[in-house]
């Protein structure tokens, strides 16, 4: 979805010619990928792989990273403010003008990263980029007397903010809304979330998805690993969503731990073919299983099962797979694979990688950077480890372990590879964070970064105070006022330090 459009109303005829070129580019990418398998055969035979699948130093098994940082623009009194366009012209004058998009919402912003490689002190450089990012981005906001947030989702959001006149002037946001009303047939879409409150409430648009912004981070893996990283992704979403979760709040609603996970399945409510081999199954979810022989199961699958939702027509070759990328972009799996290339002195190189759409903003720029060290570490280590984990929890209780998590953070319990339901707490204490350690020393991470990012989840895991427990208890303490608790929650943000020790 990060590529804009030119038409927001489509006839019979455009989806027709964009189901061919989807079908011609899924043939290109199919040819790819099996080329890709014939390499890493060749790779078998030759030796230059071992017979764990591992690869050694012949096969790059570099890993390149990078993320998007989701915020939202508030005014003085923390509310949220529909200026993000006049903010995009001032930050027109700055060297990170292309790495800030408009979101969905006039309050809304994406900052995007550039990408790193995954060694040395890459969790620093990480760190560097967003604070570099946020930094000049404050400044900006402050020229237009804003301010910038990064939270799940925004206590002091109203229902009344969610209409129309504030969604971002973009094409694709107008064309996303009309075919997602198209493919309902008018009806409206329903918010029904049931927490320590519940919350139903009726919309007839999709600016309900503004309510939930994320922190995605994004793994460019080797051809040979991909299938173990994105099944690995799968299985720790729930230990992370758990320990990250940042959005309890929604509307002045109690509700989830990570709210924004209902939030986004039933914000673009919209489901598959009808009478497809799975029924009508969500564009936005857990999945549908595991990857079982690579990641061209999830195009096929999204080429078999999701109708086309925007048939904007690209004139591109078909290796540019400009159709096949739009597409994919309308299915928001929250582990989403990615097929792309950059050009490298002349010459294309495809590869693929993931996007890890599970954790959500905030609370600060070193809590996300910590979430993201504990999400690199431990899916290295687990993609890597000689036993296959896919083949020791099946697909169904890694996804309930996913919801509960969503549901109930750290105080929640899970079932783990070995089946026993273990406290997430000590599941994560005991067992994720000395993988994490583990697979970050694989990847030669910085000693010092690997024991200051990982101590921060440490030490947050041992407090129980992740994101949604201080915004919990600090409305226990000082009641339900959501405008004060997004006030104090900022200046709580503005000091920089890791959530655990925020004071209420």
């Amino acid at each position: 979805m990060g590529q804009e459009i030119t038409h927001s109303h489509f006839t019979k005829t455009d989806f027709e010619r964009y189901r061919n070129k989807l079908s011609e580019e899924l043939d290109w990418v199919t040819h790819w990928f099996h080329e890709q398998g014939c390499h890493k055969q060749e790779f078998h035979e030759q030796g230059l792989l071992n017979n764990d699948d591992s690869p050694n130093q012949t096969e790059s098994s570099c890993l390149w990273a990078g993320f998007e940082m989701e915020v939202c623009l508030l005014d003085c009194n923390g509310k949220p403010a529909n200026r993000n366009e006049e903010f995009i012209q001032h930050l027109d004058k700055t060297p990170i003008a292309p790495q800030v998009t408009l979101e969905l919402a006039q309050f809304n912003l994406e900052l995007n990263s550039i990408v790193f490689k995954l060694n040395g002190k890459a969790l620093s450089s990480l760190e560097y980029e967003l604070k570099r990012l946020w930094d000049i981005c404050s400044e900006i906001a402050a020229e237009i007397n804003c301010t910038l947030l990064m939270v799940g989702t925004l206590p002091s959001l109203n229902e009344s903010d969610l209409k129309l006149a504030n969604m971002s002037p973009m094409t694709r946001y107008k064309a996303l809304n009309e075919q997602v009303l198209r493919s309902r047939k008018g009806r409206a879409i329903e918010l029904d979330i049931q927490g320590s409150e519940t919350l139903k409430s009726r919309h007839q648009d999709v600016m309900l998805e503004s309510t939930a912004t994320s922190f995605q981070l994004h793994l460019q893996m080797p051809f040979s690993r991909s299938v173990r990283y994105y099944n690995a992704a799968i299985i720790l979403s729930a230990p992370i969503i758990a320990v990250s979760a940042n959005s309890p709040f929604l509307f002045g609603k109690a509700l989830w731990c990570e709210t924004r996970i209902p939030v986004f399945e039933q914000a673009v409510s919209v489901g598959g073919f009808d009478g497809a081999m799975f029924g009508p199954i969500k564009r936005v979810s857990f999945g549908s299983g595991y990857a079982q022989e690579s990641l061209l199961e999830c195009f096929e699958e999204n080429n078999e099962h999701y109708p086309i939702l925007l048939p904007e027509i690209f004139d591109t070759a078909v290796e540019d797979l400009a159709h096949l990328s739009l597409h994919n972009g309308t299915v928001w799996r929250w582990n989403r694979p990615i097929i792309a290339f950059k050009e490298d002195q002349g010459k294309r190189q495809y590869h693929v990688r993931l996007e890890h759409r599970v954790i959500p903003a905030g609370p600060t720029i070193v809590d996300s950077i910590a979430n993201a060290a504990f999400f690199y570490g431990a899916v290295t280590a687990l993609a890597n480890q000689y036993e296959i984990p896919e083949t020791q929890l099946p697909f169904v209780q890694a996804k309930e372990n996913f919801y509960l998590s969503a549901k109930q953070g750290l105080k929640g319990r899970i079932t783990w590879l070995d089946g026993r339901t273990i406290p997430l707490k000590a599941l994560i204490l005991d067992y994720i964070l000395p993988m994490a350690k583990d697979g970050l020393s694989q990847l030669g991470i910085n000693r010092q970064d690997i024991d200051y990012y990982l101590g921060i989840i440490e030490q947050r895991t041992k407090s129980g105070q992740n994101g949604a427990s201080w915004q919990r208890q600090y409305v226990e303490k000082n009641g339900k006022d959501m405008r004060a608790l997004t006030l104090a929650y900022q200046n709580n943000q503005q000091t920089g330090q890791p959530v655990h020790e925020w004071f209420l």
